[in-house]
């Protein structure tokens, strides 16, 4: 029989809305970051440097690029004959057939991958965070409290903590109350979303919820188990965690990363960042270019002026282009004399001469403005921006676009052009 000691269960299906355009088309998890890396990467990364070489990667939404970029697992060292990465989206059976309705019922219709490895413990992941978290430390501290359930779990700041599950500990870190994303919360320890789970605790409780609609662990499984008084324990984590759910939180984790000290250093030996590459030229650098603190990707060729960014691979910013305080996903064009303040372009984007993203008032856009906020201008992939418009802040575009799309050559702050659809 096989049996491993831990495995490691990391949700991906997720469609992301709150990255608005960036996500139409693909899956949260398969965004690019960093320049070079898909926000995948970094939890697949810190499973195999933490020991962990068993992964199921669930998958719904939008999959197609995400599993082409996992793929056998080769560049994570996850290729394995017993174990390894497996891709596992809701499947046909039997007697039924349904998607996955929440994060404990994926986990739920995926017991008898579990079980092909009789673990002792599960790991539960996302696949949108970004940090070098050791998995094998808070395994430790879970097997010394003997825990039903560890939660990973952070201070945030306390007009933050609606949004997250709250919990309320004694002085052994033992979770006394749990609250899921209170209006006035009693405390700032935030549960990171990351768990570990006895797995004689997970299977009996998912069977047990299996009826449950939307079945969660925050709503859900951590509220049943602690009725049910397992040993649940807060493990606090006070390294670097970023939940890249929103554009600004994508935008500034990005940003971070171009710091003269960034508090997230993607260069350290010890702790290595892996992913899929393609064979690619080196990076280009025009005599007239001009780069200030920026990532800049391979096979990119740069005429241009770019300050503070994060540039992708296979990128071509013309002469006389500056931009500033962006990230530029793969495969871009920006054209000669444009200018970009603050936008994020994603994969594939072909943007014209004597153009300027993120000008003018900062306004909040009109139908989304929980989305396309803090002053980001923001373009989908594969749209093409025509030469001479001006496109304003909080502002979405997606598609081709063609000059008459721009009311006198301005697309103002807080508009939107959406022209791709759903395909």
């Amino acid at each position: 029989m096989i049996k491993k000691e831990m495995i490691a269960m990391l949700l991906a299906g997720g469609q992301g809305s709150r990255l608005g355009v960036l996500t139409a088309k693909v899956a949260k998890p398969a965004v690019a970051f960093g320049g070079k890396y898909r926000i995948i990467d970094f939890p697949l990364s810190n499973c195999i440097n933490s020991g962990v070489d068993t992964v199921g990667v669930l998958t719904q939404y939008r999959p197609l690029r995400l599993n082409t970029h996992i793929g056998i697992g080769i560049p994570w060292d996850l290729d394995r004959n017993v174990g390894g990465v497996t891709v596992l989206p809701p499947y046909e059976k039997s007697t039924s057939s349904e998607w996955y309705t929440g994060t404990a019922n994926a986990i739920y219709q995926n017991l008898e991958y579990m079980e092909t490895y009789n673990p002792e413990y599960v790991l539960i992941l996302s696949g949108d965070h970004i940090s070098k978290m050791d998995y094998k430390i808070m395994l430790n501290y879970h097997k010394a409290n003997n825990a039903d359930i560890t939660i990973a779990s952070m201070p945030v700041p306390v007009e933050e903590a609606s949004r997250f599950g709250i919990l309320i500990t004694d002085s052994d870190n033992r979770v006394t109350e749990f609250e899921e994303k209170p209006i006035n919360p009693r405390s700032n320890m935030a549960s990171m979303g990351i768990y570990i789970f006895t797995w004689k605790v997970l299977k009996e409780t998912l069977i047990k919820l299996k009826n449950q609609n939307e079945c969660d662990f925050g709503n859900h499984v951590i509220p049943y188990c602690f009725e049910n008084n397992k040993r649940i324990f807060a493990y606090e984590y006070n390294c670097y965690w970023k939940d890249v759910g929103t554009l600004n939180s994508y935008w500034e984790a990005n940003m971070e990363l171009v710091d003269i000290i960034p508090v997230f250093n993607l260069y350290e030996e010890f702790w290595k960042i892996y992913t899929r590459t393609d064979t690619l030229p080196p990076q280009y650098i025009g005599d007239k270019a001009h780069i200030e603190r920026s990532i800049i990707g391979e096979g990119s060729e740069i005429y241009g002026k770019v300050y503070n960014s994060v540039i992708g691979t296979g990128v071509v910013i013309e002469e006389d282009a500056v931009i500033h305080d962006s990230i530029i996903m793969k495969n871009c064009v920006i054209g000669k004399n444009s200018a970009l303040y603050k936008a994020i372009i994603a994969e594939d984007v072909v943007i014209g001469d004597n153009v300027e993203i993120g000008i003018g008032e900062d306004t909040p856009n009109v139908e989304f403005p929980k989305v396309y906020n803090s002053g980001i201008a923001t373009i989908g992939e594969n749209s093409i921006i025509p030469n001479g418009v001006k496109i304003g802040k909080n502002t979405a575009i997606f598609g081709i676009t063609e000059e008459e799309d721009y009311v006198d050559g301005f697309l103002v702050s807080g508009g939107n052009i959406i022209k791709a659809g759903e395909d």
